[in-house]
């Protein structure tokens, strides 16, 4: 009776209307934690995005890992490779970071007219300023660029882009207005992206976000040539990007979040600094939790949506499950619909209303645990091709309100729904786990001999054997319960045996039956 009244208590499965509707209107929230290390091993911050009282994004930085994505350096080429067209370059961090052709500013090269190859624009012990793009991950070192590009509150400044390009989550006469504006404040031989955050902005703020970054320019310009100049061949760090938490709250916090939380009076003064001088009219949103008996993530329940990201399944409001795999080469998602038997209708009714719910969820995993690479999706078989095209749209629209940039692919022709995304960092469960030191994260223990398995069957060796009399530790008074009889054990095939085998065992109990007469007689 309860787990009837469980299943009547659950939410029912959005329709498309209504899921466009309360996509428009979500209650964001943003919050912000800084805590000590379980290990004490100094201070980590956290950041979680909330829609609808919902984790949907996690940020996680320590003071001794940092991010290194955006950091400007002027570094020096230690080899070229051109059969793998890539340039392995020092930015004195320990390991080389990765310049791949298609990472190379052609244009400020150099060239003249010869081919735009690696191996024509750089030379061992050439230096040469690169950005990252990418921090390491495993044995991979820094993905690295020479397209250097200034992010800022408004708008991504490109020194050396001719181009202007515009969010497309914009609506158009918005987009119109913004270009009208470029065509006044950006400098000439410059290139800007608009961001999506620039929506309704004055002409003078965007002015201003642009004077800024073009004078942050100069200055790492600048530092450069002097340093290449005097001859020093040492590498060295000419622009760091902001710490997670200043570069969260400025790519993230805009007019569609309702209110900042922060714990932590580091936290506080950074943030609360940086909107003041950047976007005095959010200051009233920002908000300082000052509960110290009550941590803010457990008031949010963060740490008990995070402490569910990290398993492998995760279970749907309506009983459907997820089963989230990670490989070398990708990412495997499998939709079940583990309790849920639907609520009337037919087997394909239920199996889309089903797979409807795991796309949502799917985007909301993805993006919490920061999954990149190649997703490929396994949802239940569905007959109807409306019913397919239904489940793939609504994947589609949930994930527009993913900022990582991504791409759905067609349906395979096994019915598999095949995506990518991009990866930026380490992902949810990377930066919360470590290998398997005794399976070294295969999830299996390998033994040099076969495992030995206990039979079964008393008449096999070393099987279970029927006790000896008086030898079950039993008193004399007590008697030993009969063993059942046996059935005689018959000769011949088995009752499931081929029909042939069963035709010539019939044969042969005839002759032998002819055999036992004539010796008779």
């Amino acid at each position: 009776r309860d787990g009837r009244e469980a299943g009547r208590r659950r939410q029912p499965i959005l329709s498309e209307s209504e899921f466009l509707a309360r996509r428009e209107a979500v209650d964001r929230v943003m919050v912000v934690r800084e805590k000590q290390r379980g290990d004490g091993k100094g201070v980590m911050t956290q950041v979680g995005v909330l829609e609808d009282k919902v984790l949907v994004e996690h940020f996680v930085t320590t003071e001794s890992a940092r991010s290194m994505v955006g950091n400007v350096y002027l570094g020096r080429v230690q080899n070229v490779l051109p059969s793998m067209e890539a340039a392995f370059v020092d930015i004195g961090r320990g390991r080389n970071g990765v310049l791949y052709a298609g990472e190379v500013n052609w244009e400020a090269a150099g060239l003249g007219g010869k081919a735009r190859r690696i191996e024509q624009a750089l030379k061992s012990g050439d230096m040469v300023l690169v950005q990252v793009t990418k921090d390491p991950i495993g044995q991979k070192g820094a993905r690295l660029s020479t397209q250097i590009s200034l992010a800022g509150r408004f708008l991504v400044y490109v020194p050396d882009g001719n181009s202007t390009g515009i969010s497309r989550k914009l609506p158009d006469t918005e987009r119109r207005r913004l270009k009208a504006i470029l065509k006044e404040v950006v400098p000439e031989g410059s290139g800007v992206i608009i961001r999506t955050a620039a929506e309704g902005v004055s002409a003078e703020e965007i002015g201003r976000d642009v004077e800024r970054l073009a004078a942050q320019w100069t200055e790492i310009s600048e530092a450069a040539a002097k340093r290449t100049g005097s001859g020093a061949g040492t590498p060295v760090a000419l622009y760091e990007e902001p710490d997670l938490l200043v570069k969260v709250v400025r790519d993230l916090f805009n007019e569609d979040f309702s209110k900042l939380v922060i714990q932590g009076e580091t936290s506080w003064d950074t943030v609360h600094d940086y909107v003041s001088r950047v976007a005095p009219e959010m200051t009233e949103r920002v908000e300082r939790y000052d509960n110290p008996d009550v941590d803010v993530f457990a008031t949010y329940r963060v740490d008990e949506q995070l402490a569910k990201a990290l398993d492998r399944k995760v279970w749907l409001p309506s009983g459907g499950s997820l089963v989230i795999d990670r490989t070398e080469a990708m990412t495997v998602i499998d939709v079940n619909t583990g309790k849920y038997t639907g609520s009337g209708g037919n087997l394909e009714e239920t199996v889309t209303k089903n797979n409807l719910e795991a796309a949502e969820e799917i985007v909301r995993q993805l993006r919490l645990r920061d999954v990149g690479g190649m997703v490929i999706i396994d949802f239940i078989d569905m007959v109807l091709e409306s019913n397919r095209d239904l489940v793939l749209r609504r994947l589609t629209e949930a994930l527009g309100r993913d900022r990582t940039r991504h791409q759905v692919s067609e349906v395979t022709s096994l019915g598999l729904v095949q995506l990518t995304r991009k990866k930026l960092g380490t992902g949810l469960v990377e930066a919360f786990s470590t290998p398997c030191e005794h399976c070294q994260g295969r999830g299996l223990i390998v033994h040099a001999d076969p495992l030995h398995t206990e039979s079964h069957n008393a008449d096999e060796p070393g099987g279970r054997r029927g006790r000896r009399k008086g030898g079950n530790g039993k008193g004399s008074g007590e008697s030993e319960a009969p063993a059942p009889k046996q059935a005689p054990r018959k000769d011949g095939p088995a009752p499931a045996a081929h029909p042939a085998a069963l035709a010539i065992s019939r044969q042969n109990g005839e002759a032998d039956a002819d055999a036992d007469s004539a010796a008779g007689s």
